[in-house]
């Protein structure tokens, strides 16, 4: 069988090499070597231009690199009958915990407020309530969502979930649907958005959203870019309704000199650094899960394109 791999971060070797250990026998072309069109059944992808995938008439499944699939929903020509499946594997599940519980645990012991006191050569300590008293709310309890928010339980945190439908978690209360968003933020110190991107959540974090948390609040987006309204969030900052952010997505990437969000004394950025794909264990994910469709079993991770995940 031959697989195409196109991404525009330069790892081909890595994936092209650990795809191989699990399967001697696949047969990985990189874009733009993709040879016959007719060969390619399966393709594992990133940012592919639109148009790209429709080129191939055998795929029997579209394999995204990383979590978020709005890359690929985007494409008027994404062939309709090919399943999508979204990359959900341990190494990026671990990346993503760490990224959320290290950003929260910064706004939590006010780093921010200690790094501009370090430029001063000010010397002082800053009052922080315990992890108990702090309370986080997590939207979205897929996968990340779920195990970023038990992460941040199990360090004592007051954690609160927010999620389309029931999904429990031990030791996080769960809020479900619009009817408890209201009280789900009200009681939000310190927000953490981890919800794909659909028709319903894009510009949900909006100037309403940060309205209805107690002032002072936190925003922290490692989800995507187009789920924060970037002018609502600085309108937020400056009049004191949030007082601190930390993002790793963005509307347009990479993020733009001149933008104010690298200068904001207030904003942590990142360059989308939040859970990278690590291709060992990704590659055996994708090989397990061709193995399930050659065998006559269903895949897993299959989007439904109507949800948007």
């Amino acid at each position: 069988m031959a697989l195409l791999f196109k991404s525009d971060v330069d790892r081909a070797e890595q994936w092209s090499a650990a795809l191989k250990r699990y399967d001697p026998n696949m047969e990985v072309r990189v874009w733009p070597d993709a040879g016959s069109p007719a060969d390619i059944e399966y393709a594992l992808v990133w940012k592919p231009q639109q148009g790209l995938l429709k080129r191939f008439p055998n795929l029997k499944a579209i394999f995204s690199l990383g979590a978020g699939i709005d890359h690929l929903v985007d494409d008027p020509e994404l062939p309709p009958n090919v399943p999508l499946v979204r990359m959900v594997e341990p190494g990026l599940t671990a990346g993503m915990t760490e990224f959320v519980v290290m950003s929260v645990l910064m706004h939590h012991r006010r780093m921010i407020d200690y790094l501009a006191m370090q430029k001063d050569k000010m010397w002082a300590q800053l009052p922080v309530p315990l992890a108990a008293d702090r309370r986080i709310g997590v939207m979205g309890q897929g996968v990340l969502g779920a195990d970023a928010a038990a992460a941040l339980a199990g360090l004592g945190f007051d954690v609160a979930g927010w999620s389309r439908s029931p999904r429990p978690v031990p030791g996080v209360t769960g809020f479900q649907g619009p009817v408890f968003w209201e009280a789900f933020l009200s009681r939000t110190d310190i927000l953490v958005c981890l919800l794909p991107v659909t028709k319903e959540t894009r510009g949900i974090l909006n100037a309403k959203t940060f309205g209805l948390m107690p002032k002072g609040g936190v925003v922290i987006n490692a989800a995507r870019g187009g789920l924060m309204v970037e002018d609502d969030l600085l309108s937020a900052l400056g009049s004191g309704q949030l007082s601190g952010a930390s993002l790793d997505v963005f509307s347009y990437e990479p993020l733009v000199p001149e933008h104010p969000f690298w200068t904001h004394p207030r904003v942590i950025v990142t360059p989308h650094c939040a859970a990278i794909t690590v291709p060992e264990s990704g590659a055996r994910v994708v090989v397990d899960n061709i193995r399930r469709l050659e065998s006559g079993q269903p895949l897993m991770h299959v989007v439904d394109i109507k949800r948007g995940y």
